[in-house]
């Protein structure tokens, strides 16, 4: 696992400055929230871009052609787009991404890049690896709402079959500002579980607790300690978006299931040594969360948790 910052000389940039930009994209699923924000920073950098959605209709702004059509069967003229594209851009759901990879490969020139923004990446590089072995294939997941700013998070990426256009596109998500980590499929699909799959289930877990105590709101927000206050921050942000958002990250990942009955069996530990009055069993819990921070990222954790709270205040 490797990451480039945007400080530096990173190899990500360099990348960038010794390749052009790609000067044609097609983008399915621009319409989106994450295709749309790669839409407008791939706009911004230079290129044209095609946007083939379902729904799409003409009359785009300067620099943007809108075709109505499905990418997973592309008719003649999302047909010459694609031929023409130095990048497709799938930021499309799953199944749709996957059965698209066979007919795109059928289009997309020699040495252009298919990418995808998939919270998922085992599968689609399977199909890449079966259906298209001879594309440059890159798997993109900006690890935050695509309606905050891009510069200085962190974006996944996975490069299923590298090449020039790869480290290019790679080399623009740098330039953007963004935090680019590198990952294996898997690698990335059990992190995503822990990160997303975990945190969410938790936080929403809490919510139905506080659903079911039913406690007095008013009061309760007015007297909320920091870590209190912050877990219902967390809890209004998920259920004021979408729940299929919310809903693909726990029925999409493969591990998801796995993180769900961690966190279940963390809560059985908890309640037992409570309940039995076994205050070693709880400081052996405690203790045992301490290694797996390990003291760096504990200690660095624990500060920015301190200056969170301060900002609270």
């Amino acid at each position: 696992m490797g990451e480039a910052s945007t400080g530096g000389a990173s190899p990500l940039r360099a990348a960038e400055a010794a390749v052009p930009v790609f000067s044609r994209c097609v983008v399915a699923g621009a319409f989106g929230g994450v295709g749309g924000m790669f839409t407008g920073l791939l706009l911004r950098s230079g290129a044209e871009v095609t946007r083939v959605d379902l729904t799409a209709r003409a009359g785009g702004e300067p620099g943007v052609r809108d075709i109505a059509d499905d990418i997973r069967a592309p008719g003649p003229a999302t047909a010459r787009a694609v031929a023409e594209a130095g990048l497709v851009l799938l930021a499309v759901p799953e199944q749709a991404a996957l059965d698209a990879v066979a007919p795109l490969a059928g289009l997309m020139r020699p040495g252009a890049l298919l990418a995808d923004t998939l919270s998922v990446k085992s599968r689609m590089a399977e199909r890449l690896r079966a259906s298209a072995p001879q594309l440059q294939a890159v798997g993109v997941n900006p690890m935050f709402a695509p309606s905050l700013p891009l510069p200085g998070r962190p974006v996944a990426a996975v490069t299923v079959t590298g090449g020039p256009a790869a480290r290019a596109f790679l080399g623009l998500v740098a330039g953007w500002g963004g935090r680019v980590v590198e990952l294996e499929p898997g690698e990335h699909d059990t992190l995503t579980a822990v990160q997303q799959a975990a945190t969410h289930a938790a936080v929403l877990s809490f919510g139905l607790a506080l659903a079911e105590l039913r406690p007095g709101m008013s009061a309760l927000c007015a007297s909320a300690p920091p870590p209190h206050r912050t877990l219902l921050m967390l809890l209004a942000r998920i259920v004021s978006g979408s729940p299929e958002v919310y809903w693909d990250v726990q029925a999409g990942n493969p591990h998801a299931e796995a993180a769900r009955r961690a966190l279940g069996r963390g809560l059985e530990r908890i309640g037992r040594a409570v309940a039995d009055g076994d205050e070693d069993a709880f400081e052996d819990v405690v203790e045992q969360v301490r290694a797996a921070l390990g003291d760096p990222h504990r200690e660095e954790l624990a500060r920015a948790c301190a200056r969170l709270f301060a900002d609270l205040a």
